[in-house]
């Protein structure tokens, strides 16, 4: 509970609607419980006492309070739902922010269909509370003290009978609402699942067709979607039986009333006018408290979505920057590790007493088996993790002593998976740089080797590339991805290369747009072709996370060591 109480810190700027807001429901509870008083009158003093005139005046007043109500019952819904729109705008923004602010280790071990359901659906279903628990939970106490109060007035003896059902009503909106919670959260969780399959079969489609899976796939669906379903299915069942369980409660204390009621009437000891309105409120009262059992369990609802929510925003895995970190200056691109390692567990130690120094424009080919810890350590420079032990300088200045974002302005990256967005190839090759103009895309593409195949699409650079760039051959991709490093002309490169899937021709291409890309850089490459590690300044030979053997080709194969190995059971292939 505590967590949906932090969502009260969003309305904090929305105060002056939420007074507003709360003003207007007070007036729609006043007005509503007016109107049944008019019964009183209209039957006391007009059917009865037959005076007309006062029919004249009961017509007025009914439809001046209808009149009210609406106007105050509108006024409430738009400031209320309003007021639930902004928060949840700034509590999903919230979330994104912090989710990009969270380091690579957070997200390496997190499903992305579990993140994206918090963003969406457990934020859907904070508003829907916001937006309809918030008005019935400050609506219907002030219908069901009102009430109270009018059918003490009234009669009290009489309403002491009637009040002996409220304990029984709150014992069982009590017991169902504690179950709605646990059944909530539960469907949360299903939910996340359904997401996440939803979200890796879909980026995934190319792999689940080319392997025939997709009844496989449709399968694992259904059994998540079962869960949810089974989930739901309970979540109904609560909730369809609190609502006849309130009301067999309260029928059996209207016909305790009831007769206790008529035999006052009988006796003369209250009018039919005051019987009939008093069973008007106790009527009235029945809606207050099946809203008050429902918006419980919306409320409870809301409560296991917060959790979930704020244990997200909870987490403090980030890589955090100094307070008097400085910007980094435009640099030379001397790399120096010293004595670095790192672990993404405390007792797995990836990397182990690294000490390497890159001289300026240099190429340097990281070379080992899979889990060497070749890619963990060209992360390590642009900070996506820090290193437990050690430090890495650039120019003989600290990473961790500069601001974040102006350390990334330096390091330019090409991913051995091309990662495009959802947008024109301009705005893909601007990604990051979007203050460039169209002259300067144009000659980036074309030293990337791309500007022919981006003129043959009828929009050229407007084309659109489609989600993940779909439209667009393996190849085509990844000139975009160089092109998008060569207009940010950042002074140190990391090259993840991947030709090895490629046909000739685009092989080609690519090649000769990364000997320009790394041109005056100095150079990171996860090596997997023969012809970057034989044209690398400095070869970097890892094996369990420890450098083995540094030099340059010749140097290391006539060693005969574990390059040589290497080499001839991997790179030779190539």
């Amino acid at each position: 509970m505590k967590d949906y109480k932090k969502i009260f810190k969003y309305m904090k700027p929305y105060t002056a609607n939420l007074i507003a807001g709360l003003i207007c429901l007070i007036l729609v509870g006043i007005t509503g419980l007016l109107i049944p008083w008019l019964f009183k009158f209209l039957i006391d003093d007009v059917l009865i006492a037959g005076n007309p005139i006062i029919l004249n005046y009961i017509a007025a007043g009914a439809i001046l309070l209808y009149l009210l109500k609406g106007i105050f019952n509108y006024a409430q819904k738009y400031l209320i739902s309003g007021l639930s729109q902004h928060v949840i705008v700034d509590l999903r923004n919230d979330l994104y922010q912090h989710l990009q602010k969270l380091s690579l280790s957070f997200f390496e071990r997190q499903r992305t269909g579990d993140l994206m359901s918090r963003i969406t659906n457990d934020v859907n279903v904070i508003q829907t509370s916001l937006t309809t628990g918030l008005s019935n939970i400050v609506l219907q106490p002030i219908m069901v003290i009102g009430i109270v109060g009018f059918l003490i007035y009234i009669d009290w003896k009489l309403a002491l009978v009637s009040f002996l059902i409220i304990p029984l009503v709150s014992v069982a909106i009590s017991k169902f609402g504690f179950k709605m919670r646990s059944i909530s959260t539960r469907i949360q969780n299903e939910m996340s699942n359904v997401t996440n399959i939803l979200q890796e079969t879909l980026s995934a489609v190319r792999i689940v067709k080319a392997f025939n899976n997709e009844d496989k796939e449709i399968k694992k669906f259904n059994r998540a979607n079962d869960k949810t379903l089974e989930e739901n299915l309970k979540g109904v069942q609560v909730e369809a039986t609190i609502t006849p369980v309130v009301e067999i409660i309260i029928a059996f204390g209207a016909a305790a009333f009831l007769w206790y009621g008529g035999h006052k009437v009988l006796r003369g000891e209250m009018t039919t006018g005051e019987l009939i309105t008093f069973i008007g409120y106790i009527g009235l009262l029945v809606s207050p408290i099946n809203i008050l059992s429902k918006s419980y369990n919306l409320m409870q609802k809301a409560v296991g979505a917060s959790e979930r929510i704020f244990r997200l925003l909870n987490v403090e895995e980030k890589v955090e920057e100094k307070e008097n970190a400085v910007e980094m200056d435009t640099i030379q691109g001397r790399v120096d590790f010293k004595k670095v390692s790192f672990s993404y567990k405390e007792s797995e130690k990836v990397l182990k007493d690294i000490d390497l120094t890159v001289r300026p424009d240099e190429m340097v080919a990281l070379v080992g088996h899979s889990g060497a810890g070749k890619t963990t350590l060209v992360n390590l420079l642009p900070r996506f993790y820090d290193a437990d032990q050690g430090e890495i300088l650039i120019d003989g200045v600290n990473i961790k002593d500069v601001k974040i974002n102006s350390l990334r302005k330096q390091i330019g990256i090409v991913p051995q998976e091309t990662v495009l967005f959802k947008g024109t190839i301009a705005e893909n090759i601007a990604y990051g740089a979007e203050q460039k103009s169209i002259k300067e895309i144009e000659v980036a593409a074309r030293r990337a080797n791309a500007h022919q195949f981006i003129m043959d699409f009828d929009r050229g650079y407007q084309t659109e590339v489609g989600e993940r760039g779909v439209s667009l051959s393996g190849g085509q991709k990844q000139r975009i991805s160089i092109a998008r490093t060569l207009l940010t002309d950042h002074k140190i490169l990391i090259l993840d290369e991947a030709t090895s899937s490629l046909d000739l021709q685009s092989e080609a291409l690519i090649q000769e747009a990364l000997e320009r890309l790394m041109k005056d850089r100095t150079t990171f490459i996860i090596a997997h072709r023969l012809s970057t590690v034989i044209n690398a300044d400095k070869i970097i030979v890892l094996e369990n996370g420890s450098i083995v053997e540094k030099g340059k080709h010749k140097a290391l194969y006539d060693k005969k060591g574990y390059y040589y190995n290497l080499y001839k059971s991997q790179f030779k292939q190539g």
